[in-house]
């Protein structure tokens, strides 16, 4: 690894919630415009992004920016308050047309992206729901809405939530 990608290697974990799951997939909060071109320079290729354009940390022409930077960039709104099993399959079926590229999925502060990822991971990549559970509650214990959706998206691909160190309560607000 040369002295500079090790440099923004380094430089990810100042992204807000920065998760990295393996060579290819992280999750995270938003990026500032200066941690952009790290991302690239740790060999990122794409980023799509889970949350409302207008939302008030968003970052302005992010599609334009990344896509300047030699990235490819999707965006999927997704309603914090009403996630939808299509939102997943939107983002599922994007990270498959090119399982391979490395990826930055991300939301404001990594609690949709986080949630995300830990579906992608246990239904595409075989994670074990236990160790992606772990990962999850690392940066949040969803509320019940996600809870919800996130039992919904895995009873539609046959997947149970449930594991020996699970615990799916619902946090104090």
């Amino acid at each position: 690894m040369s002295w500079s990608v090790q440099s923004a290697a380094d430089e990810l974990t100042d992204i807000n919630n920065f998760r990295q799951y393996s060579a290819t997939f992280a999750s995270a909060g938003q990026p500032t415009l200066e941690q952009l071109p790290v991302l690239r320079a740790a060999g990122f290729e794409r980023v799509i992004y889970i949350a409302w354009s207008d939302q008030a940390k968003a970052l302005p022409n992010e599609d334009r920016l990344v896509a300047n930077l030699g990235m490819d960039y999707l965006h999927i709104p997704v309603d914090w308050d009403a996630p939808k099993v299509a939102d997943f399959q939107m983002f599922a079926a994007a990270m498959q047309l090119s399982p391979v590229q490395k990826t930055l999925l991300h939301c404001q502060v990594n609690f949709r992206a986080s949630a995300f990822s830990f579906l992608y991971r246990v239904i595409y990549d075989g994670v074990s729901v236990e160790e992606a559970k772990r990962d999850l509650n690392s940066v949040w214990r969803p509320n019940k809405t996600w809870r919800d959706w996130i039992f919904d998206v895995l009873a539609t691909h046959k997947v149970s939530p449930h594991c020996t160190d699970c615990d799916w309560s619902i946090p104090a607000e």
